[in-house]
């Protein structure tokens, strides 16, 4: 069995493979050639966070990045993500999403590697991000404002300023010395001016593509802060009863999801509009699979706002697994373990 590190998985999986591997997943995903169940969350009381066990499988097909065929998707596998997630880590330095990926043979069942979960979520939820703003975002949208200064903020930057030409990046947190050397540190990275906003609103003011990454559970934007025309990537609320949107945001929107089956179960930004009565059981657009296959349009007009709720699927866990692993096996990476 072959265990990868953080330190394995971060240079065996760079973010523009990623992401060509989370659009053969998604397709594979709305063509019906994964099995998913959703995620079984445990919350116990007085616990400092919760944990997630995510498993998938995924069969071996031929469906194209773009849904076309004739581009293989990686052999079927199984995994499973157990993660544990705890808010607190932060600020002891830690990424909040901490544990494994198990990925195993569909022969025979044996475990075949075990990878990093933390780095392994961090690299594949942007791509996913970067896979939706260029599918949803206006060609010409150019700043970016990203609202939160964590682990997937700076994955964000990253992704997205890989895929696309910008010409301004604003960050906002909820502390500005943070945010100023957040910012300072992403300056060092990309090539592209990095501003540090005091407030989210100054963040999104005026900005074409916006990601919301953060662990709050109220809404960190508003629809009167936002232009007509922008995407927003929304990633940090994962939960029912947590929210980064506010219901007037989602309601004046074109929704998209990873999942139909996990937005409408576990998004809050979803769920509590859907409680205030601000859109109906029928919001969500589609999938982002289906626009990738073809059987589904995305933005429909350069006036409309458009979101991407990312729940985060194990389809893309595995996916990514499986390129991290293959690449491992070619290069020689990570460490041989007897099971």
């Amino acid at each position: 069995m072959l265990v990868l590190s953080a330190r394995d998985v971060h240079r065996l999986l760079p973010y523009d493979e990623c992401a060509h591997a989370m659009r053969a997943a998604l397709v594979a995903l709305a063509r019906g050639e994964v099995y998913q169940p959703l995620r079984t969350v445990l919350r116990p009381p007085g616990a400092a966070g919760l944990m997630a066990l995510m498993p998938a499988y995924l069969a071996s097909g031929s469906a194209g990045a773009d849904g076309s065929a004739g581009e293989s998707v990686e052999p079927a596998a199984y995994g499973l993500k157990a993660i544990c997630i705890t808010p607190a880590n932060p600020a002891t330095g830690l990424d909040a999403h901490q544990g494994i990926v198990l990925l195993s043979s569909t022969a025979t069942g044996e475990p075949l590697a075990v990878l990093n979960a933390s780095a392994l979520t961090e690299i594949r939820t942007a791509a996913v991000s970067a896979v939706a703003t260029g599918l949803l975002a206006r060609v010409d949208a150019d700043v970016l404002a990203i609202v939160g200064t964590g682990v997937q903020a700076r994955a964000h930057v990253l992704a997205i300023s890989g895929a696309r030409k910008l010409a301004l990046i604003r960050v906002a947190g909820r502390d500005l010395a943070r945010t100023t050397a957040f910012a300072a540190s992403l300056a060092e990275q990309v090539a592209v001016p990095v501003v540090a906003c005091a407030s989210a609103r100054d963040a999104v003011a005026g900005a074409g593509i916006i990601v919301t990454a953060t662990s709050s559970a109220v809404p960190v934007v508003q629809r009167d802060w936002i232009g007509d025309g922008a995407h927003i990537n929304a990633i940090g609320a994962c939960l029912p009863a947590a929210r980064e949107l506010d219901s007037q945001t989602v309601a004046a929107a074109a929704l998209f999801a990873d999942s139909r089956e996990s937005v409408t179960s576990e998004s809050g930004d979803y769920l509590l509009a859907l409680a205030d009565g601000a859109i109906g059981s029928g919001h969500i657009r589609a999938e982002i699979g289906e626009i990738l296959a073809g059987t589904e349009a995305g933005r429909t007009g350069p006036r409309q706002i458009t979101v991407f709720e990312s729940l985060g699927l194990a389809v893309e866990d595995i996916a990514a697994a499986a390129l991290v692993y293959h690449k491992a096996a070619e290069a020689g990476a990570g460490c041989q373990a007897e099971f």
